[in-house]
């Protein structure tokens, strides 16, 4: 439900509807719009099936939600929203590419690779420092020391890092050495880790579960937003199907659904969706002509000696070509890169 505010309702009356809200058991969230203001209210809104709100000073009327995601929705905010993430604006008009290693392997590589995507246009540095595998004998990352690689890279190149965090254990470190949490597609329904980051303001990546539906992927990202994170981005990385030519299936008819059922940004991850580095060039440029929000893409100077998901990575000579391809592209939908 939301309670849309009037025009010219004060600070004094908006603090007394929160009051009330709260004296009710009820959590609150305020959205400021080009029109209106606006409070999502969060919690068991049944509650307030009987009680008068409309009487109360500065509000105008009371909406109830009817998608089973309430903050998350564009009934909540019809604006899209744009995450601010030390400057560089994810959301609106501009696309942003995240770029970088599957892994991080050496502070050497990394930093190099960091400086080769910086140079293509690439606007976040992306890296694994733990790795979450199929296989127990797989290269699992080199954890905290990777995360201090990815620090030294951001200190040379002044790009915000995006890594993958998988135990709430390590909240606080992630808090300090990334600029963006990603929580991992095996992860999208770890409620207890979404709960967790929803607690900070800190940006999170939600990737969408390998056989994850629209509804459940949209509900995840209400778990974070429910706890007052509002800096989430969905992103669509490939889903499991029947196909077996390559590793997953991109679902590209989920980009703009979720733009119209959400107002969060949406990224794409070509390289996890197909698994092979031939496919990633058509397919990142297929996600933004269907509207996605911005990529994040695998490269690595040396794919065959990767430790991690070489066969998906592209060259930095590659990724270079390809994002002239993508401003081109993004100019002709009417956007910038």
């Amino acid at each position: 439900m939301i309670i849309v505010l009037k025009p010219d309702a004060s600070e004094s009356q908006v603090d007394h509807i929160i009051e009330r809200l709260r004296d009710l058991g009820l959590k609150s969230q305020i959205s400021t719009g080009q029109e209106r203001t606006i409070i999502g209210v969060i919690g068991d809104d049944r509650i307030l099936h009987n009680q008068p709100l409309t009487a109360l000073p500065g509000v105008e009327s009371v909406v109830p939600i009817l998608a089973p995601w309430k903050l998350v929705s564009r009934e909540f905010k019809k604006e899209s929203t744009i995450i601010d993430v030390n400057g560089v604006k994810i959301g609106g008009t501009k696309i942003t590419v995240m770029a970088g290693p599957c892994a991080v392997e050496r502070l050497e590589l990394t930093v190099g690779i960091a400086h080769e995507v910086k140079a293509a246009g690439a606007s976040i540095l992306r890296g694994g420092a733990y790795k979450p595998r199929t296989s127990p004998y797989s290269f699992q990352g080199l954890g905290r020391e990777g995360l201090d690689y990815l620090v030294e890279a951001r200190k040379q190149t002044g790009l915000p890092v995006v890594s993958e965090i998988l135990d709430t254990r390590d909240i606080e470190l992630f808090l300090e050495k990334a600029d963006i949490i990603q929580i991992g597609a095996r992860n999208m329904q770890n409620f207890e880790l979404l709960k967790e980051v929803g607690a900070y303001d800190k940006p999170v990546l939600l990737k969408r579960g390998l056989s994850a539906t629209i509804r459940e992927f949209l509900l995840s990202a209400e778990y974070i937003m429910s706890r007052g994170n509002q800096n989430v981005m969905l992103c669509e990385r490939g889903i499991r199907t029947f196909e077996t030519q390559y590793r997953n299936t991109l679902d590209i008819a989920a980009i703009p659904t979720l733009k119209e059922l959400s107002h969060l940004p949406v990224i794409v991850d070509p390289s996890h969706a197909t698994g092979k580095w031939n496919l990633v060039a058509p397919m990142s440029k297929a996600a933004i002509a269907a509207g996605a929000d911005g990529l994040l893409i695998e490269v690595h100077s040396n794919p065959e000696c990767a430790l991690c998901d070489g066969e998906e990575s592209i060259k930095p000579s590659k990724f270079k070509a390809l994002m002239r391809d993508l401003q081109s592209l993004a100019q002709v939908i009417g956007r910038e890169l």
